[in-house]
Formats: structure tokens, sequence, C-alpha cells
């Protein structure tokens, strides 16, 4: 008999189990646990126990390679969380699964195998095919999907696979039109909101070989493919590659921690990339846009409203035929409700933070915790009846046009909105076939969609992502105007309207390469790339206990002298879900000098986000 330690998928759990045959590192197994199956990976062999173990139940087909097993590893030591944890992160490889399927690539069907290149495109395709990491620093609309499809074409002819990343899903129905025109069945779109019966019929075909790019948000990094040969990381710069549970790892570091590893090529790319990237990779400058589409900018000092200015071009646009898009940073109708005459915003009872206003449900909503409840008619702390609807939001503003232009058709592109794939798939093909005139959304709408016929992006309330409490506030607010003002005049004339107190700032940085220069020197010294942070959460629903983990931790931190405390004490939101929340932060020069304090420090409740993008 031998004996294994196995861990349990996304489980902090090692166990101990025995098997009559030697079995191999990496192999994926079912194992008994209180009269249930789960499923876990062998680890290593051991010596035989002390104790008595129960027997491995069953032994798949299914494994992970030694290089995907150390990738695992590194998870959990980089990113806080159990072996387990990190090993459900992957899809498992099929033993001589991809010796089933014989299919070459000249064998796939391509629906169109031409894709042209201008000569600057062709350099910036060299370049990157220099460079196992690089960035594409390409503006928007200047060509950098058609890069991405020609290398995609020269990898797949020999005979490999690839990587499509993708910051969310809201961009994989546009992505999934152009890459199957190219590239047909043998492309694969992976995303959270396809069933489980899809999903296991991608694994097929990736395990068969008839699969051979797959293309999703940061959960597609860690499919199985064979002989993989490219990741490109597109919208490189976006927040939504960071996951926010454990294992808060982010998906585009770690797929250059993958190129490195397997050797193979990483391409970052965005017309806004973060000053990591920026720093960090060799870079090819793509300028002008591919289309020669021309842009105006008009400005208006205003926070968020539906002025006569924003009105009228609306109605130019709509008499030229165009469409027009709108940009705020707040779903709902209204961020808050509050008292005129005490100040107070009605707050959440179970998270610090004030409620949003939904007409259409009656009702306020917690955007953390989900908590609803009825509109009231006083001011729950004072009784007062004198309550304003504050900061204005997706709903209302949809609300509004609707009142002002009633023969315009008018959508809204929010997560309030966008429940369902199929819903994100509807309007975005409607959009599409110019039968929506007006969408109003959030971040979402500076996803790299591609829109000839937008005339006009609004952008409204920008001000509120440029004064946040945080480092990266600048370069998140100027790359998301700059991002929005792309979706206009891809192919002719159009206008970027932007309501900001700061236009001096916002102006100065319609090149955002020099943006880029001038933030390195604010950040020097302090923030990344040139520091190291890390934040350690705590929280609990006894306010106490969650503090005096915080100051156990603290104590033992303030041993280190290679490592900075920058900051402690209640965390900016301190209540959501009903648990209270204190912060460490940390800073440093190197990451390992943070890991080794932390490892050594950790106390209970404590959760810790390695390179935070955002403190919360």
């Amino acid at each position: 008999m031998r004996y294994y330690i196995v861990a349990i998928n996304q489980k902090p759990l090692l166990l101990t189990y025995s098997h009559q045959n030697y079995l191999e590192e990496g192999t994926l197994v079912e194992v008994e646990i209180k009269k249930r199956l789960y499923k876990g990976y062998i680890i290593k062999e051991t010596q035989k126990p002390s104790f008595e173990c129960k027997e491995i139940a069953n032994v798949t087909d299914l494994y992970l390679s030694k290089n995907y097993m150390e990738i695992a590893k590194f998870i959990s030591t980089y990113y806080f969380c159990s072996i387990g944890e990190a090993f459900g992160l992957f899809a498992p490889f099929k033993k001589n699964g991809f010796e089933k399927d014989k299919t070459t690539y000249s064998q796939l069907p391509i629906a169109n195998s031409a894709i042209e290149l201008s000569a600057e495109q062709k350099e910036a395709l060299e370049f990157i095919k220099s460079h196992q990491i690089s960035l594409l620093f390409g503006d928007t609309g200047s060509g950098k999907t058609q890069i991405y499809m020609r290398y995609f074409q020269e990898i797949l002819a020999k005979g490999k696979s690839a990587i499509f990343l993708m910051p969310e899903i809201s961009l994989t129905p546009q992505m999934e039109e152009r890459l199957r025109e190219y590239f047909g069945s043998s492309v694969a779109i992976w995303h959270s909101k396809i069933s489980k019966k899809k999903k296991e019929a991608i694994l097929e075909d990736i395990h068969s070989g008839r699969v051979k790019i797959v293309a999703g948000p940061r959960s597609a990094l860690f499919l199985p493919m064979e002989n993989l040969g490219l990741i490109v990381v597109d919208e490189e710069h976006d927040d939504s590659y960071k996951a926010n549970n454990r294992p808060r790892y982010n998906a585009k570091d770690l797929a250059i921690y993958f190129g490195k590893k397997l050797g193979i090529s990483v391409i970052l790319g965005s017309a806004t990339p973060s000053l990591n990237s920026y720093l960090k990779f060799p870079r090819f400058r793509l300028k002008g846009s591919f289309y020669k589409g021309k842009k105006e900018f008009v400005w208006e000092n205003e926070l968020t409203s539906l002025t006569p200015l924003v009105i009228e071009h609306i109605k130019e646009t709509l008499k030229n035929k165009k469409q027009s898009i709108i940009f705020l940073p707040t779903r709902a109708n209204f961020k808050y409700l509050i008292c005129s005459d005490c100040g107070e915003a009605v707050k959440c009872p179970y998270c610090d933070v004030g409620m949003s206003l939904h007409f259409d449900k009656r009702a306020l909503v917690c955007h953390y915790c989900n908590f609803t409840e009825p509109i009231p008619k006083h001011c729950p702390s004072c009784s007062s009846r004198n309550l304003k609807a504050n900061r204005i939001g997706t709903s209302e503003i949809v609300k509004e046009l609707r009142e002002i232009f009633k023969d315009a058709k008018i959508e809204k592109f929010d997560k309030d909105e966008i429940t369902t794939h199929k819903k994100l798939q509807n309007t975005l093909k409607s959009f599409a076939k110019k039968e929506i005139d007006i969408l109003v959304g959030t971040q979402m709408l500076s996803k790299g969609h591609d829109y000839p016929d937008v005339a006009l992006s609004v952008v409204l309330g920008i001000d509120y992502i440029l004064n946040m409490a945080d480092f990266r506030a600048r370069e998140k607010a100027v790359s998301l105007f700059l991002q929005i003002a792309g979706r206009s005049g891809r192919k002719e004339k159009g206008k970027v309207l932007v309501q900001t107190l700061n236009r001096e700032f916002f102006e100065s940085y319609l090149d955002f390469e020099k943006f880029l220069e001038d933030e390195m020197e604010f950040r020097k010294g302090l923030y990344p790339p040139f520091k190291r942070l890390a934040v350690a959460l705590f929280s609990h629903k006894d306010r106490k206990k969650a503090q005096e983990s915080m100051q156990e931790m603290l104590k033992k931190l303030k041993r280190f002298e290679d490592i900075e405390i920058i900051g402690f004490g209640e965390a900016p939101i301190e209540k959501i879900a009903g648990r209270y929340r204190y912060n460490i932060i940390l800073r440093s020069d190197f990451a390992k000098a943070i890991i080794k304090a932390i490892n050594v420090s950790k106390t209970q409740f404590c959760e810790i986000d390695i390179d935070p993008v955002a403190v919360i």
C-alpha cells in the first residue's frame, strides 16, 4: 500500500490517503470526506502515517502537469491562499486526450485567412515576436486586434494554441465574431455566464485539440491548452483582471508568470497601459487611428447633469442619424439619499455606506451586500422629511433622456441592466445594428467596443474618479476618459463632450504617453511600480475581535526593518455585510520582504491582498 498527500480542490485541506498503485504528482483523484466525495490533486507520496487512512475512492484520467503544479504552488505562496484553493482555479488536462484527434491547422475551418496589415502594424508584429513579454501600446482604433489575429494565425500554423484574455465578458460578443471570422470552430469563448453543460463540451473540444484559441476573462487563463504558444492580455490596464476574493490573484501578472514558466510569448495590449507595464516591458508605440477618424473635444464646467449643451449635442447627433454613448460612474437613479437638515445619508444597516436610490424597484439598494429596503419618508437619524437625492446615476439619466427625446431608442448599459450573457449579446447586437440611438452606461462602456457610427461620447462625473482616495486615481481617471473618448469618431468625425471642473488637467493629457511620463515622477519612492504594496484586511462581526487581531499583527510587523507600515486602523469602508473591517497597509522595495513579514506575523481573521489595485 502507498500513501499520498492530497490537496482537496477549492478547500484549505491537505489530507493523507492510501492507494495500492503508484500515482503521479498532479493526478486528479476523488476522495471521501464525511461520506461525501471530493476532488483533489496528488501533491506527493509520503511515509505510512501513524493513523489509519482511507483509500482513494477513484483515480481519474485528468491531471496537472509539473509546470502547472509549480504555477499553482506559486499562486498559493504569493497570493496567500491554500494550495487547494489555488488548484481550484485550474481546469485539468486529460491524459492522452490531445492524441485522440489528429486534426491539423490546415484542416481547421477558417472563414477568411487573409489578414492584411499596414507597414506600421507589420513592424509592431515583428517587434512583439522578437520579445517574450511585450507591451503593444496602441491608440484606440489603431488596429491592435488585427495584429493579434495575424499572430494567432502564425501560432496555429505551428501547431500551437493561444489564450486571448479580455477584462470582462462585455467584450466577448464582438470579439467572438471577429475570431470566428478568421478561425471558425477552432475558437471557444469561456466565461462565468455559460452553462455547465457548455463548459464540459468546450473542455472536451480543448482536450481533443479541436479548439486552438480560447478567449475570455481571467478564468480562461487556467484552461488546459496543449502546446500553448501565446497569451494575449487585451486592455491590460483594466482592474477587472484582479480577483476580489481569495485567491486574490491578478490574471495579467499571472499571464506574465505563465509566459516565463512555460517559455511562451505574452502580449500586453492597451491604448492606456498601466504605468507598471509601461516601465517594466519592451513596448511598441502604435500611434493614430487605423480608420483615420477625427475628434473634437467640447468642455463644460459641470460635474454631472443633462445641461442644455449636452442636450443640444445629442439632438444634433440624432438629426445626423448617428449614435451617442453617455458615460457616468454611478448606477441607479441616484447614488445617495441625504437629509437636508442633519446632512446624513441613509446608510445600509450592514455596511458603512450610503444606499443607492432605485426608482424602478421603489427601493434603496446597497451595492455592497445587496440589502434592499423601501424608500423612507423620514430621515432615520433625525426624523426629518427633508430627504433629497444626490449624485445622479444611469437610471435617472435614461429616464430624463426618454422624456426629452421621446422618439429615440435609449438603453442602459450597466450591471443593474446587463444581468445575463443573453442580455449583453442582445444589447450590443442592437447597438451594432443601430437599433439603439443612445447607450447610457458605466465603465462597461469603455471596454474596447468598436462601433463606427458613434459620433458623440459624453463623459459625465469623471471628477469623482479623479478625486478618489487612491494613489492610482489620476491614472484611472485619465485612462477611463481616453477610453470613453476613443469610442467616438472611429471612422468619421466625432465629438467628445466632457463635463469636468478639471479641464486643464484632462486637456493636458490627451496624449497618454505624456501622462505616464509625468506620473512616474509623482510615484517615485512612494508607490508602484517603484514600491510594492500589500493590505492586511481584518474582518469580523465582533468589532473588538477584528481590532485586536489587527493590533496583534501590528506588533509582530514592527520587528521587520525592511518593510514600512504606512497606515493602519479602520478600513475606508468600516463595515460591509455586517462585518467590521480594519486595515494595515504595507510598503517595501521588495515583494519577498512583504511576503516573509506577513507569513511570520499573520493573525486570525486576516485576509491578505498583495499588489492591491484599490484599498477599500
